[in-house]
């Protein structure tokens, strides 16, 4: 059974910083590719960042520059950290993946950025 589990949202000011985790079983996480999507209020859910399990990167021009995705094979977990945070990156992140025939899902985590 593939799960994802999302972690590390929260409330933080313009301009902080925070990085999200996304654990992973049920994959054989070294060869699968992992995506950060993100859904505000009203809006369709977007791709934030992907990383292949080659590690090549790709990122929204929205967040190019500011958020950093990485992975950590040993411990099957997916990164993103995010820095110089601005009120417009308020959402719900996601975790992704594509294993055997089928798109997984994690539950989400808050991101609230506000003064």
């Amino acid at each position: 059974q593939v799960q994802l589990v999302e972690s590390g949202g929260g409330l933080v000011q313009p301009g902080g910083s925070l990085r999200l985790s996304c654990a992973a079983s049920g994959v054989f996480f070294p060869i699968v590719a992992m995506s950060w999507y993100r859904q505000a209020p009203g809006k369709e859910r977007e791709l934030v960042a992907r990383i292949s399990s080659g590690g090549t990167t790709n990122y929204a021009d929205s967040v190019k520059g500011r958020f950093t995705i990485s992975r950590d094979n040993a411990k099957k977990t997916v990164y993103l950290h995010m820095n110089s945070l601005k009120p417009e990156d308020t959402a719900v992140y996601y975790c992704n993946c594509y294993w055997s025939s089928r798109v997984y899902w994690g539950q989400g985590t808050q991101v609230t950025v506000s003064s």
